[in-house]
């Protein structure tokens, strides 16, 4: 039930069999603090053991803590932790957190380390919340094939086809990352500006998108490789170099343009054109790039509250279901999402 970005932790509550949403609960935020997030921030791209890890993950169990006092009516907690590297290609990925140590000191049984089985048995270990898009596609009624598309750090896109009857099965879920999002941005309103993101697409609205420097971004192999494929939060350090001369407002401009881009390019990945595009994350509430993206695709996206679903808590309720999924003993991902050999369950279990 929790999700976990740069900003806070996030908490949603859903009534599922692991297959099925049959309703939506509470829902809570805990931010994180100015001191929290540059603890993150120093340990990115680390690993267990590397210096400042533990800080960074006691600090992140403490706050997830914080967000489950009181809680009520929850049968268990899916605990993603704080992503800090990812290295598909390596096979390895690092989510600090202890789900051990929240399911005693919370009193609830806890599914943690969605991405390890995965990785083991050769996946990418991301994307994970296709399953409850395909999920999400059979509550809101979808007859045809849908794209769910999350503007996180990093976006991702889901091609789901709710006709299907289980969402492991081929043809019901196709997933890969697209490449940067809101990261680029907002890393760099942080350093010119002190602010966490450009609020309003303000900036993103203001400037002027520097083409050629799309163009070379979007040449990148990356784009050209067949999915599944995952990226890591950081894995286009040059696009930093290549904005440095730039003004504030064409820099955001040019980045929000690029990420515009790679999903135009992951588009041409999927076997179907999607009836509707349905956008999740913090992207969705920067108008500069949803208008970016309904350009660029040549048709109009929607956020999700479109369709009555909450883009703000989407992402914890997905780890929710998944943990259902884990403790009935069903799949959490399947070739057609991370890449992995056949479909395969995830997480390990801390009873209490």
């Amino acid at each position: 039930m929790s999700g976990t970005s740069m900003d806070g932790v996030d908490l949603g509550l859903i009534e599922t069999d692991g297959v099925s949403v049959t309703a939506f609960g509470e829902t809570r935020y805990r931010s994180y603090s100015d001191s929290e997030r540059d603890t993150i921030r120093a340990a990115l791209g680390r690993w267990p053991g590397d210096p400042g890890v533990a800080e960074a993950a006691r600090m992140v169990e403490d706050a997830h803590l914080e967000v489950l006092a009181g809680l009520e009516g929850a049968r268990a907690f899916g605990f993603h932790g704080q992503t800090l590297a990812h290295d598909p290609e390596g096979g390895r990925t690092h989510q600090a957190g202890d789900g051990a140590r929240l399911a005693a000191a919370c009193g609830l049984t806890t599914v943690w380390d969605f991405r390890s089985n995965d990785m083991q048995l050769g996946g990418q270990g991301a994307p994970l919340a296709p399953f409850y898009h395909w999920a999400l596609a059979r509550h809101i009624g979808a007859a045809r094939p849908l794209a769910f598309l999350n503007l996180g750090g990093v976006g991702n896109i889901t091609l789901v086809d709710p006709r299907v009857e289980r969402p492991e099965l081929p043809g019901a879920c196709l997933a890969f990352d697209t490449g940067p999002a809101n990261a680029p941005i907002d890393d760099l309103m942080r350093a010119r500006r002190g602010m966490d993101f450009d609020r309003d697409g303000a900036l993103t609205r203001a400037g002027r998108v520097d083409a050629e420097t799309v163009a070379v971004f979007l040449d990148d192999i990356y784009f050209r490789k067949i999915p599944p494929k995952s990226l890591d939060r950081d894995a286009f350090p040059a696009l930093a170099g290549w904005v440095a001369g730039m003004s504030d407002a064409d820099a955001v401009a040019t980045l929000a343009a690029c990420a515009a881009g790679a999903v135009a390019q992951a588009m041409e990945h999927l076997p179907v054109r999607p009836e509707r595009v349905l956008v999740t994350g913090g992207g969705r509430r920067n108008p500069g790039l949803m208008e970016m993206l309904a350009v660029a695709l040549g048709r109009p996206v929607d956020p999700v509250e479109a369709v009555g679903l909450d883009g703000d808590f989407l992402e914890a309720q997905a780890f929710a279901y998944l943990a259902m999924r884990v403790l009935l003993g069903l799949p959490t991902s399947a070739p057609g999402t991370t890449g992995v050999a056949a479909a395969v369950g995830g997480g390990r279990v801390s009873r209490v």
